[in-house]
């Protein structure tokens, strides 16, 4: 059939995975829904992406089997979706899936009308009936049989679907709530596990932006159980399995309560946002063990995400060779076949390598510090070694703006405080890709790319908002103005096409209209764009002195307000930015002599450590078109960093041990 590879020309990895099925899939665009129309039959929308397990279970039992495939072929039109391609189809029919059905999941399987109204809605269906569950055929029939018998019922439904799902997510402007987030902390302690770390029971999902909330509360309050529950949590992921021990990173999420079966999967947000937090974490307190997993995954980006291109892969996927973790885990006669027996038997004891799965496989722990760093450090060598001989996992080689964004901010932190000058140049590097690739002239961001070609999906407001605070952050490291211009267009732009009536959409007006415009202040797997919004709007209000720009900070802070008071794990960016708001927010401007080195890059990386996390950085030559580097001088031909809230600034200071102290003044 010629339509068989509809999908070959995609830059999506995800749906170039399907490129060679038999459904005669399309992509999503008007020309499918013009088709369904035109046949008047339903559209089949299959929506996930290319680390997803039951994505690949159900591409192998029923999307590869002819029979299926002629039946999806006759009686619908199939739509294929990456959902990281796309968030704003996912978001439109994910809320649909779980309205109808109570959970939601991937790969999400809906039917909708030639409109786009959605009728029948649901995840992962097997190709034979059980447990209860239909199979995908019956299914298939079911539908089939409603839309040519009961047509006016399935037109009813999807009809209200839209009208009522549309007018729950519109955000309502709300009355000025303000965030209790001494309350937030309060909830946030309910939800701890005292035991193992981290919040809820099983499954475990790495809570990075709640911990960063609580980095800063105690930062600003001094809070020492904000700060326990940080350390806590961040010492049982970083010493369980759901992070790879050998090389670095950390999988999606843990399966149990105890951080020690992974869903393998390693996504690039979870890392960057992990990455930030350890980072955090490490200026927080010094603890090696930040220290340590900032820079093993910072390196993991570098060494396994990176691109070609210099921009950061999605992901890694859980699965090889149709076998999900088996990249990772070992069993004690395969640790004995790459090292001594006496190293095996170490390991065996020091990892817990106690028969976790079938066949008596394990991954990898680290409960304690091994007593001899220096023989773990050759052992996970050798392993390593060995590990790479085996079938790697597949890469979701597509760039996604936001992601990329959060990895810039979280690499550019790192680079500074770390002393690793290859992070930010990796973070530059990303940052650069994203604008010559991504970004047109006019200022519209398209929201992926892939071996440097632009995909033609439209950027949505996380995109905008978490790059362009990536090229903030950027601007405090490198002094270079173009971050600036980049950023302030980016957000102009927010303003512009993203915000109605003082409500952030997540979508642009010029976009294309699906059947209702989402906005979703949730902070979820990733940041809300609402929230990232908030950020980056705080970080140019303190760097221009922009009312402009810092209203549209307050009013995308009112979007997650009701969210953080009543479910804070929810809107841990947002309360995280609410906390660089109560404490001023500051600003540090540091003025380089134009002569040559003179001890800016000391007071930079003061900046960036002792600041509060959040804190507008620039640092430059006093030419340097900033509106907050205006007046700003160095001192005696020495770099002087001048502390400010408000633009209102303290005394000049050219020593890092005097920075230091005007940031910590109580120490």
């Amino acid at each position: 059939m010629a339509d068989v590879n509809r999908l070959g020309c995609s830059t999506s990895p995800y749906l170039l995975q399907h490129a060679g099925n038999p459904v005669d899939w399309w992509e999503w665009d008007e020309d499918a829904f013009a088709e369904a129309k035109r046949r008047d039959v339903p559209v089949f929308l299959s929506v996930g992406y290319s680390a997803c397990h039951w994505c690949h279970v159900m591409a192998h039992e029923s999307f590869e089997d002819p029979g299926t495939a002629a039946y999806l072929s006759e009686h619908f039109v199939s739509v294929k979706v990456d959902r990281e391609e796309r968030p704003d189809v996912d978001a439109i029919y994910m809320a649909a899936t779980v309205a109808m059905t109570g959970q939601g999941g991937w790969p999400m399987s809906a039917f909708l009308t030639p409109a786009g109204e959605p009728f029948f809605c649901g995840t992962y269906f097997p190709k034979d009936a059980r447990g209860g569950m239909s199979s995908f055929g019956q299914v298939l029939e079911a539908i089939t049989d409603a839309w040519q018998n009961r047509r006016d019922q399935i037109d009813g439904i999807g009809k209200r679907v839209v009208e009522q799902l549309g007018a729950q997510g519109a955000q309502q402007p709300a009355a000025q709530e303000t965030f209790d987030l001494d309350r937030a902390v309060q909830l946030l302690k309910t939800d701890f596990d005292p035991v193992h770390g981290g919040f809820g029971g099983a499954p475990k999902f790495p809570p990075s932006m709640a911990l960063d909330f609580l980095l800063r509360q105690h930062r600003r309050t001094g809070d020492e159980d904000a700060l326990a529950m940080v350390a806590h949590t961040c010492d049982r992921m970083a010493r369980g399995g759901m992070y790879d021990q050998l090389a670095g990173g950390f999988a999606r999420y843990s399966v149990d309560g105890q951080w020690v079966v992974p869903h393998f999967e390693k996504m690039l947000y979870d890392n960057a946002l992990l990455l930030d937090v350890y980072t955090h974490w490490w200026t927080s307190t010094a603890d090696p063990l930040a220290k340590r997993i900032a820079e093993q995954t910072a390196d993991f980006l570098l060494a396994e995400l990176r691109t070609s291109e210099g921009g950061f892969a999605s992901a890694l996927d859980a699965d090889t060779e149709g076998e999900e973790g088996k990249y990772y885990v070992w069993t004690p006669s395969e640790l004995r076949a790459a090292l001594s027996p006496e190293d095996a038997d170490w390991v065996v004891d020091l990892c817990d390598v106690t028969g976790t799965f079938e066949h008596g496989s394990s991954v990898l722990q680290l409960r304690r510090d091994p007593e001899d760093p220096e023989r773990w450090d050759r052992v996970r060598r050798v392993l390593l070694e060995a590990r790479s001989e085996r079938a790697y996992p597949g890469r979701d080689d597509k760039v996604v703006a936001a992601w990329n964004g959060l990895a810039i901010t979280a690499l550019t932190r790192a680079g500074v405080v770390l002393d690793r000058p290859e992070y930010v140049e990796a973070a530059r590097a990303a940052a650069v890709l994203i604008q010559d690739v991504h970004l047109e002239e006019g200022g519209r961001l398209f929201r992926t790319s892939r071996d440097g070609a632009r995909g033609n999906a439209d950027g949505v407001l996380e995109d905008y908002a978490a790059f362009a605070q990536g090229c903030l952050t950027l601007l405090g490291a490198t002094g270079d103005g173009e971050w600036f211009r980049v950023a302030e267009g980016l957000l102009d732009r927010v303003l512009e096409q993203f915000v109605a009536d003082g409500s952030y959409f997540d979508t642009a007006a010029d976009a294309e209209q699906l059947v209702w415009r989402p906005q979703d202040a949730t902070d979820n797997a990733t940041p809300a764009g609402v929230s990232l919004a908030a950020e980056a709007f705080t970080t140019l209000a303190s760097l221009t002195g922009s009312e402009r720009y810092e209203t549209a900070a307050q009013q995308a802070l009112q979007a997650s307000a009701a969210i953080a008071q009543r479910a804070p794990r929810f809107a841990g960016r947002a309360l995280a930015v609410a906390e660089t708001v109560a404490s001023g927010p500051l600003e540090i401007a540091i003025a380089a002599d134009p002569t040559g080195a003179d001890g800016v890059g000391e007071l930079r990386r003061v900046a960036f450590a002792d600041g509060p996390w959040g804190t507008a950085i620039v640092a430059g030559t006093p030419d340097l078109a900033v509106p907050l580097m205006d007046g700003r001088v160095p001192i005696d031909g020495r770099a002087a960093a001048y502390v400010c809230q408000k633009f209102t600034c303290r005394l000049p200071v050219t020593l890092p041990e005097d920075l230091r102290h005007a940031l910590h003044p109580t120490r």
